[in-house]
């Protein structure tokens, strides 16, 4: 039972990791039906210029984060301005490669700094050790990542249901047309949803730095893991990207401690999660929480 309860709360701090980077996700599709396919690499830009800041320049870990999330909010929403606002109205398939050129871009520029090609650790800022209960022990570091996960989730949930500009992001996400008739201009949100995906982008990179280091290849797929995460979850649901996160990063730890040693190689884990997956859009093809659209032919 020990085992299987630390296997759990592993899960549930690897779950929160996919959750706070789905939100971002989950934020630009919702706002603007755009799949952003270099949502990795903005992750590893965030986790990049903390260490930097860090490393080379000796700046406090907490303002250092601070400075990351500005700069990928201030990323974010230059993308959508110089490269996205252009193609309003063009067909999806344009914006996808658009995507997916700027992923190939971002890591080409990072390729080309001293960071692209290593292994990298932040200095050590929490103390050693951590928290056990149950006979299960938490590092402080996973302690540190469900509790950013949960202030980041809480503050924009608050900044949905609370602000102006989250009322009018909502109500683009809902009906552009009739937002627009409302004196919402939808170009601005379009660059807002972008800068907040940037900002969970940078937090979920800091969290992933924290505890396994930092690494270009190991960041782009926690962009990745995205993908199954929002899907199941439902692509425009918020709450979805939360409980799928969850739900992904528990199975994929109950698997490699179950199941990959009967399996020679293992790597269920990677497979198992999506397994569930398709039998989850077997019976709701739009995921758990996604909105079911109906269109008339």
């Amino acid at each position: 039972m020990t085992y299987f309860l630390q296997l759990v709360i592993s899960g549930l701090v690897v779950g929160s990791i996919y959750a706070l980077a789905a939100l971002g996700f989950v934020l630009i599709y919702k706002s603007s039906r755009v799949i952003n396919f270099a949502h990795g690499q903005f992750i590893a830009v965030g986790a990049f210029v903390v260490y930097a800041l860090v490393a080379y320049l000796g700046v406090n870990v907490w303002l250092a984060l601070l400075l990351s999330l500005v700069s990928t909010a201030l990323l974010g929403f230059l993308v959508e301005k110089l490269f996205l606002k252009p193609l309003v109205g063009q067909p999806i398939i344009s914006v996808i490669m658009v995507t997916i050129g700027l992923a190939s871009l971002i890591d080409g520029l990072v390729h080309l700094t001293p960071l692209g090609g290593g292994n990298f650790s932040l200095p050590k800022f929490l103390p050693e050790g951590g928290i056990a209960f149950l006979g299960v022990s938490v590092s402080y570091p996973q302690v540190l990542a469900v509790f950013l996960t949960a202030v980041f989730l809480l503050a924009f949930g608050w900044f949905f249901q609370r602000s102006t500009l989250g009322a009018a992001m909502r109500a683009v996400a809902d009906d552009q047309m009739a937002a627009m008739s409302l004196g919402v201009s939808v170009e601005h949100v379009f660059a807002l949803a972008w800068a907040a995906a940037g900002i969970t982008a940078a937090a979920a990179g800091f969290i992933v730095g924290t505890i396994s280091g930092i690494n270009l290849e190991g960041l782009v797929a926690i962009g990745l893991r995205v993908f199954p995460v929002v899907i199941l979850g439902g692509l425009d649901s918020i709450p979805g990207a939360v409980i799928g996160g969850i739900i992904i990063g528990v199975l994929e730890n109950l698997a490699t401690g179950y199941l990959d040693p009967l399996v020679p190689g293992g790597g269920t884990s990677e497979v198992f999660p999506f397994l569930v997956l398709l039998l989850v859009l077997w019976f709701k093809p739009h995921g758990l929480f996604g909105t079911e659209e109906i269109e008339r032919v």
